[in-house]
């Protein structure tokens, strides 16, 4: 474990000394990360105020609320692995991961924990900004907000496994786009990013529960703005692990049987 914890010391310092070297693009990364939940913000405000002030349970005010805080969940929960490894595969460059003596896995988390390091302090300026122009409506519950912490830990786990395992599919094929955005579809629609998830027809609520993705971001975010039971929250909290076991299981034998198979396109 010791061993484990200094890997991880250098790997985030030599993320953290790669994020500085190219801030142009992750400011542009950050922009496109404020970018959707403003325009979902704007064109669900809009709804509300021609429906004569509220959709369902939420006001314009709940919806800036909704969207303030989904903003913030999806850049904590968020990864881009699946985007990166059809290249690691293609280009060879995964060879050299391969020859170290930890799974790959670690140097990826810590880079992401990096990226949010330095990435996070932006996300909640652009909160704060928004709340003054939007006015949330915010109901904090005391037990509610002490949860969210390890929601939204157990939450970013459960989407780097799924998402991990997901990327190991440029094993067998070297052209992932499809099935990345068919992914991308189905977490965009069924993770709450779209509008809440109490807005859609109980049939894609309860789709929504059975599958990961509600788990991933919605959870969380319902959890904060204090639209659970603690009874519901205990449901949810059972639900990410029971996932993130499941998801851990599936990486492993995905992982295994993928570097079987493995051979460089390229490098």
């Amino acid at each position: 474990m010791m061993a484990l914890a200094d890997l991880y010391r250098a790997e985030f310092r030599t993320s953290l000394a790669t994020m500085f070297q190219y801030r142009a693009s992750l400011v542009i990364w950050l922009i496109s990360q404020v970018l959707d939940p403003v325009i979902y913000l704007i064109v669900w405000s809009t709804v509300a105020e021609a429906s004569g002030g509220r959709v369902g349970d939420y006001t314009t005010g709940d919806f800036a609320a909704y969207f303030i805080v989904l903003m913030v969940v999806n850049h904590l929960t968020y990864t881009w692995i699946m985007w990166e490894y059809e290249y690691r595969v293609r280009e060879g460059t995964l060879s050299a991961a391969l020859l170290h003596p930890v799974h790959p896995i670690h140097a990826d988390i810590a880079e992401n924990l990096s990226s949010k390091a330095v990435s996070t302090p932006g996300i909640l300026l652009a909160a704060l900004i928004l709340s003054l122009i939007f006015h949330p409506t915010l109901h904090f519950v005391g037990w509610a907000v002490a949860a969210f912490l390890p929601a939204v830990s157990l939450a970013f786990l459960l989407r780097f496994f799924v998402e991990w395992t997901l990327a190991q599919c440029a094993f067998w094929t070297t052209r992932v786009s499809a099935l990345n955005q068919m992914y991308f579809v189905a977490i965009l629609f069924l993770s709450g990013q779209v509008a809440p998830l109490t807005l859609f027809p109980p049939a894609v609520q309860t789709v929504a529960a059975l599958l990961p993705f509600r788990w991933m971001i919605s959870f969380p975010v319902e959890l904060l703005l204090g639209n659970l039971t603690p009874q519901e929250a205990l449901t949810g909290f059972a639900a990410q692990a029971a996932w993130i076991a499941v998801s851990l299981v599936l990486l492993r034998i995905v992982w295994r049987a993928g570097v079987r198979v493995y051979s460089a396109v390229g490098g």
